[in-house]
């Protein structure tokens, strides 16, 4: 199995356009030791040829022109993307699927009815794209139905797992949480049974997703916020880490008490927001980080397992 990281940050990227926070203008004028970041989606292939991308990010034009094997050129029009699989339906990850609209044949989407029913009513990109190339959608069962193998996924078994989450801003239940609204995915690879999990919004420690943790050889999970009041303190939100669905890294509980006494061979942090210290490679939060064996992720980091 690879897993390969097209975007590592947070919604708004890294730099944000409009942020003029520590991270932002110390990236900016070169006072810190950072890169820069698109917003977050990886892509996943048991075969090294064929490919499933999670989420579509509003940078993945970008994102696939800085991966050439997602343009394998085999055709006039071509591409290695076989499957799209959304985790959610926020905005960072699904607008670009209207940048993908040039398909010659429908694209092949999974996700659960939740977020099905989100892309066709608050955010009907579905509607859009069917003016276009078109929806193949596939639900994704929430509880689930078992282990699926989306198109473009050879020896490779998904299976989805209930995160406690809200819904996008846009969502007709916004203040109504269902399950399905948001999910984590275990990745494994049939052949060698490496296992990967992969939760870019985790707001929360359920018992079953601590199993999923405790059993995967790489995990990659939330790696929004360091502190809970890192926005308030900044003076740009009212609103904390958990009030909008994510576990802060730090403080009792936080998402580096729930990763150093894990078993995995990779922690990688992921969806790093653009105020989050551990941007800045030389920070002592980096540090931290480093001393529990956890990693950030940047874009175009590669993992084999």
């Amino acid at each position: 199995m690879r897993i390969h990281v097209l975007g590592s940050a947070a919604g708004g990227g890294y730099p944000q356009w409009n942020c003029n926070c520590p991270m932002c203008d110390g990236l900016r004028r070169g006072r810190i030791s950072a890169r820069a970041r698109t917003q977050s989606s990886i892509v996943v292939s048991g075969n090294g040829t064929d490919w499933v991308l999670f989420n579509a990010s509003p940078d993945i034009l970008a994102q696939i022109r800085a991966f050439p094997e997602l343009q394998p050129a085999r055709a006039l029009r071509d591409t290695a993307i076989r499957s799209i699989v959304l985790m959610d339906g926020q905005v960072d990850h699904t607008t670009g699927l209207l940048m993908l609209r040039e398909g010659r044949v429908p694209l092949e989407i999974w996700c659960t009815a939740m977020v099905r029913e989100d892309m066709t009513t608050g955010n009907p990109l579905f509607t859009i794209l069917g003016h276009f190339c078109g929806v193949d959608h596939h639900e994704i069962a929430i509880p689930s139905a078992g282990a699926f193998t989306p198109r473009g996924a050879d020896g490779l078994e998904f299976t989805a797992v209930p995160l406690t989450s809200k819904a996008a801003p846009y969502s007709p239940h916004r203040d109504n949480p269902h399950p399905g609204d948001n999910i984590g995915m275990r990745i494994r690879d049939t052949r060698t049974g490496a296992t990967a999990f992969y939760a870019p919004g985790l707001g929360a420690i359920e018992p079953h997703v601590a199993d999923e943790l405790a059993r995967a050889d790489c995990v990659m999970v939330d790696g929004t916020f360091w502190t809970d009041d890192e926005m308030v303190t900044l003076g740009i939100s009212t609103k904390r880490a958990r009030d909008i669905g994510h576990l802060p890294q730090s403080g009792a509980g936080g998402m580096i008490d729930v990763l150093r006494a894990l078993p995995a061979k990779r922690k990688v942090l992921i969806h790093i927001n653009n105020t989050n210290p551990i941007l800045d490679e030389d920070s002592p939060q980096r540090a931290e980080l480093a001393r529990h064996g956890i990693e950030v992720a940047f874009d175009g980091m590669d993992i084999a397992l």
